[in-house]
């Protein structure tokens, strides 16, 4: 059985990614980075799979698109 993605915060990314804060808002901004997503009136989050896929290949990462 496939596990469900998890979302995580953005203490996390920094942890995983190294990037500061600023980074990756502009990244996000450039297209080369995911998208967060709101998770509650005052929260965001990303799919952990997407933030694995860029620390993986992190210059040609381009979102993927997701089937709802």
């Amino acid at each position: 059985m496939r596990q469900p993605d998890r979302i995580v915060r953005l203490k996390t990314v920094l942890a995983r990614t190294g990037l500061s804060r600023s980074t990756i808002y502009r990244k996000i901004a450039e297209g080369t980075f995911p998208a967060q997503l709101k998770i509650s009136t005052n929260g965001t989050g990303w799919h952990e799979s997407d933030i694995n896929r860029w620390i993986a290949d992190p210059v040609s990462w381009r979102p993927k698109t997701r089937v709802r």
